[in-house]
């Protein structure tokens, strides 16, 4: 029997916790000195990039040693520092705005992997992006890139959290547009940058209605948070449009942004042109951090999401553990209760149904436009939308315990494969087409043996690798899932369809004969290293997730895990493994029975284009939802564009022409009035006062005898008049 693990809230945050902010702060200091540097200074540039990650995994490391022991010992840990960054208006503080980071199973082990894939990543640049001239500016945005990334993982805040995912989404578009004198890859970052913002809008809509109905944006504070019990219960009594509650409006508001980082339908369009960035920035993006984001979301604000779904779902079982685990109300980060294996029979709401059944679609439809696809970073592409699809998957059916398995195992299988897709690219001398390879397992065996890895880990290779384990956790959460069965198919296909379309481009790149114009050479050890060693997680890390030993869902949860072989013992979990290894090995065998033997050369169509040219057509134009926009969207606002342009024009261009000619009128009129009548009447008063003072000016003589005489002329006028007057 398992037992559960006590949850006591930390009043004082551990030391480690103090300075849990360092951990991002580290990076971005790097890049804020890099970019102070000349491009000369490409070793410095390096340097400091890859010192001020290893001290961020270094501290990531102790974090998660302190979550790892408190554990260990029986106590969850969750550990939060919050201060105040403003405060409006008055002392009570009902206009005050908290930031603050939290330490926990979810950010611990999130902070881990950020730190140190994206350590590798930065490694390996140093020989992939050896002869750019733009090697310092590079380093300077990978190390804002992947500090920003931490801020995320970190932040208790969901404002601070949306500062570092803008942050996140700027750096991804100086890096996806860093080679921006190509006309390709200018666009690629306009395209990632705007197609974000979509969905950054309906989330800056769900943090501010969440602010307004809790008075709060911090995950956790003491009870006080706007993701603990008091504030869903408010969330929940509070009503919203078609029949949801504020709580699932909100969810589903913030769910838009996951969908546009994570690159869920129909805001996917912007991820496989980000192939057009460097390579090193490809791994970056599609394994640790910017598509990991919108997951790790979901999985921050789980309880959100899940508030007010019931606890069981039909056919669910309690173990004493999970019954003891609701009384307690330990902080289970997924909705639901255990079964026998310590899987998760999931309740559900209308934000998790609506994640379940997007997630499912995108996974079947990106891996269906991966079967058609040439360029071996595309392909890639594709299948990151796709895994991306099962994880959201996973969130919606089994618990942030399900779906961030697999966003783990993820981001090490794949940032493998793009980092070997990046190997295969500097040994080709920069090919692209997988028509235009083949035959490299002698000429690079060891990128051969690690991509080899990486592709099976991806597929799902039955016990070996830690994505059939993963994986296999998503369709068992499927197949629990009350709702509907359908998506558990969706993803059994999607399943099929990986296989298949891995299979097809290890075939073309790897197997036949060379197809290219130059001879290939293996990649440097600085670039082969890094390979080995995620070659060697994407193995290992499978351990740690067995229904044996389901360790990592057991500290994310926070209950003890035991080693049992009972947990095969789970009805129908021994049939879903065989189920799915079957799936596997069809997918992997129908790919070599088409591609295996000898792959078309590039003159020559692919064996499926002949086969059903009309899917293939559809499929190879990416099922034209480019073009849908295009005619649609895009069409709408250049169409609105123009309607603007004429409305500036002409109506409001021309509503101020004509009141700047009334002004100018008036003012041509002010300066005749002025001219003529005002400063003429006041020179003629001027030039009237001027004669008349120059008549009087010429009787004052100053003699005494005139004024006599004046004096007696007016004495003798005064008595004529006098006389005249009394006769009359």
């Amino acid at each position: 029997m398992q037992e559960a693990i006590s949850f006591t809230p930390q009043l004082t945050a551990s030391p480690i916790a103090e300075i849990l902010w360092l951990i991002p702060a580290l990076p971005v200091a790097a890049a804020a000195v890099t970019a102070l540097l000349g491009r000369s200074r490409r070793r410095i540039s390096a340097t400091l990039a890859i010192g001020a990650l290893s001290f961020s995994l270094l501290l990531s490391l102790a974090a998660f040693a302190h979550v790892a022991s408190g554990w260990a010992h029986g106590a969850a840990v969750r550990e939060t520092v919050n201060f105040t960054w403003m405060q409006v208006g008055t002392q009570f503080g009902a206009g005050k705005v908290d930031l603050g980071w939290v330490l926990d199973p979810l950010s611990a082990v999130m902070l881990l992997m950020v730190s140190f894939v994206s350590l590798l990543i930065f490694i390996y640049s140093i020989g992939y992006m050896a002869h750019d001239g733009n090697f310092t500016r590079f380093f300077c945005f990978l190390s804002l890139f992947a500090g920003a990334m931490l801020g995320v993982v970190a932040a208790n805040s969901l404002l601070l959290l949306f500062i570092c995912w803008e942050l996140v989404g700027f750096t991804s578009y100086l890096l996806i547009g860093f080679w921006y004198e190509r006309p390709a890859a200018a666009a690629a970052a306009k395209k990632a940058f705007l197609t974000t913002r979509v969905g950054d809008v309906f989330f800056l809509l769900g943090m501010v209605w969440l602010f307004a109905q809790t008075g709060t944006l911090l995950f956790y504070n003491h009870g006080a948070g706007a993701i603990e019990p008091p504030a869903l219960a408010g969330l929940l009594a509070a009503p919203a449009a078609l029949g949801l509650t504020a709580a699932g409006a909100i969810g589903l508001l913030i769910f838009a942004g996951a969908a546009g980082k994570s690159g869920q339908f129909p805001l996917h369009v912007w991820l496989p042109d980000a192939m057009e960035g460097p390579t090193p920035v490809s791994a970056l993006i599609h394994a640790a951090t910017m598509v990991a984001a919108g997951v790790f979301l979901i999985a921050r604000v789980y309880p959100l999401m899940s508030a007010g779904a019931p606890l069981m779902s039909a056919g669910a079982h309690l173990t004493a553990a999970g019954a003891h685990l609701l009384v307690t109300g330990a902080p289970l980060l997924s909705t639901g209760v255990l079964t026998q294996a310590g899987t998760l029979a999931a309740g559900t709401t209308a934000a998790l149904t609506v994640v379940t059944w997007v997630g499912a679609f995108t996974a079947v439809f990106a891996a269906l436009i991966a079967v058609a696809q040439n360029d071996i970073k595309r392909i890639l592409a594709y299948s990151t939308i796709s895994q991306l699809g099962y994880m959201m998957a996973g969130l919606g059916m089994g618990g942030v315990a399900v779906g961030l398995f697999h966003l783990i195992t993820h981001a090490f299988f794949k940032a493998l494969l793009f980092m070997g897709a990046g190997s295969v690219i500097h040994g080709c001398h920069g090919e692209q087409d997988v028509r235009r390879m083949g035959g490299l397992r002698s000429d690079m065996p060891l990128t051969f043996l690690t991509y080899a890895i990486g592709m099976l880990a991806l597929c799902g290779f039955p016990l070996l690798f830690s994505g059939f384990w993963s994986k296999d956790g998503i369709l068992e959460a499927a197949r629990h899932w009350s709702v509907a069965k359908t998506p558990f198919y969706m993803l059994v296909f999607g399943a099929l369809l990986t296989a298949f379309y891995m299979t097809r481009q290890v075939a073309y790149v790897f197997f036949g004969h060379w197809r290219g114009s130059k001879s290939a050479q293996e990649s440097p050890a600085v670039m082969t290293v890094p390979l080995g060693i995620l070659a060697f997680f994407a193995m290992a890390l499978g351990l740690i997730g067995t229904p044996a030993w389901p360790w990592f869902r057991a500290f994310l949860d926070g209950r003890a895990a035991g080693f049992t072989w009972r947990g095969f013992m789970e009805p129908g979990l021994l049939t879903l493994m065989a189920a799915s290894t079957v799936v596997v090995f069809l997918g992997l065998g129908l790919g070599w029975s088409l591609y295996g033997g000898q792959a078309p050369t590039p003159d020559e169509p692919d064996i499926l284009e002949k086969a059903v040219p009309w899917a293939w057509a559809g499929l190879r134009g990416r099922l034209y939802v480019d073009e849908f926009y295009g005619v649609t969207v895009v069409a709408f606002y250049r169409w609105w564009a123009r309607v603007a342009d004429w409305l500036d024009r002409w109506l409001w261009g021309g509503a101020v022409a004509g009141v700047a000619r009334s002004f100018g009128l008036w003012a041509r009129l002010s300066r005749f009035l002025d001219t003529n009548v005002v400063d003429g009447s006041f020179d003629k008063g001027c030039e009237e006062l001027s004669v008349g003072g120059g008549l009087l000016a010429r009787a004052q003589t100053g003699r005494v005898q005139t004024y006599l005489r004046i004096l007696a002329l007016a004495v003798v006028a005064l008595a004529a008049i006098l006389i005249w007057s009394s006769r009359s």
